[in-house]
């Protein structure tokens, strides 16, 4: 099946949901959220929904609020991997305090256990208390400048390996072509890498990239942007040529308005929502209508984070993307085996090869 003219769609999980009352809903899991089982059930709903893709959120010190605690995003997307089958996943990591070797390594297992469904979501460190959990520089650095260079050092660690650089024959005991091996000599202002990678190229030869506005923009292939009106949406999408450009919301979903309103009005009499994002509240055709005025104006996807979960996830799957669907813009079967084919990426060359 075509995907038609509508937009592409994911879903950015956290804890019990973006609220920060959430955990304490009724229909809430919190003794459920630092086991897997939590976070298959989760992702096994999305797919269900045949969405693009799901991100997790991670950081590295503890939440101000919510849930008070993490696990490692990019763990839980590799034990969650081999047990789904067409949705990416896409784990969060903040390069400001890790290494790109390491990380370039850790996407690269993801994308194998999930057969080419892996990608990352690359961010910065604005809190003084992760640099104070580290220890090692100081608050303020240009953080974005070495975020760009952390994605440039993964995509040439990914590319170190040629497609065709295993030969496993076992009568010579060579297991791979130490030709095709690179090194990558890298040396910027922030790292100094030299490869290759201890790990083969990836089944998407370029695992999906993403990243917030502002966060390393030229080099990520899909960018989240936070527009609150209809009108803002031009400016930022041109200033986005040659990336995938996805609008983030956070959502209240149910079968009227005013049930959608009056959750919110409970969750927020607990604790105050703050989001940078649009928070949409309303029915799954209002938000169908919304995503289709802005999918025309520009936008590539939206990538919704459900207030609460389960409710507003489900709220997505069960209710919004029938929408979708029932207008004849949006899939009912996954058309690619792979994350960047779902996107309409192509696998990228790699540099390296002659």
């Amino acid at each position: 099946m075509t995907r038609g003219t509508g937009p592409r769609l994911a879903v950015a999980l956290d804890g019990a949901g973006w609220h920060p009352a959430a955990w304490r809903s009724p229909e809430a899991r919190p003794a459920d959220v630092f086991g897997a089982a939590y976070w298959l059930d989760l992702v096994r709903e999305a797919e269900t929904g045949t969405l693009d893709f799901v991100t997790f959120r991670d950081s590295l010190a503890l939440p101000a609020d919510g849930v008070r605690g993490r696990l490692d995003a990019v763990l839980v997307a590799a034990r969650i991997a081999p047990l789904t089958s067409g949705i990416g996943l896409v784990p969060e990591i903040v390069a400001t305090h890790t290494e790109p070797f390491h990380l370039s390594k850790a996407i690269a297992t993801l994308d194998y256990v999930s057969t080419g469904r892996g990608g990352v979501q690359v961010s910065v460190s604005t809190d003084a208390a992760e640099y104070d959990n580290f220890g090692r520089r100081e608050f303020g650095a240009d953080i974005a400048g070495e975020a760009a260079d952390y994605v440039e050092v993964l995509r040439r660690l990914w590319d170190s390996w040629e497609d065709d650089a295993e030969i496993r024959d076992v009568a010579t005991g060579r297991f791979v072509d130490r030709e095709k091996l690179h090194y990558i000599d890298f040396k910027g202002r922030f790292f100094s890498v030299r490869g290759p990678s201890i790990t083969p190229r990836p089944p998407q030869g370029q695992p999906l990239v993403t990243a917030a506005q502002g966060v390393a923009d030229s080099s990520v292939d899909v960018v989240y942007v936070t527009p609150q009106s209809h009108d803002e949406i031009g400016p930022l999408v041109e200033a986005q040529r040659g990336r995938q450009v996805f609008a983030d919301l956070v959502v209240f979903l149910d079968e009227t308005s005013q049930a959608a309103a009056d959750r919110r009005a409970r969750l927020d009499s607990l604790a105050l929502l703050e989001s940078d994002a649009l928070v949409f509240t309303g029915t799954p055709g209002e938000l169908a209508e919304l995503l289709l005025a802005w999918h025309v104006a520009g936008l590539d996807g939206f990538r919704l984070r459900p207030a609460e979960l389960p409710h507003d996830l489900t709220a997505i799957t069960r209710g919004l993307v029938p929408e979708l669907r029932s207008r004849g813009t949006f899939r009912k079967t996954y058309e690619a085996d792979t994350l960047r084919g779902l996107l309409g990426l192509d696998r990228p060359a790699n540099r390296y090869v002659a």
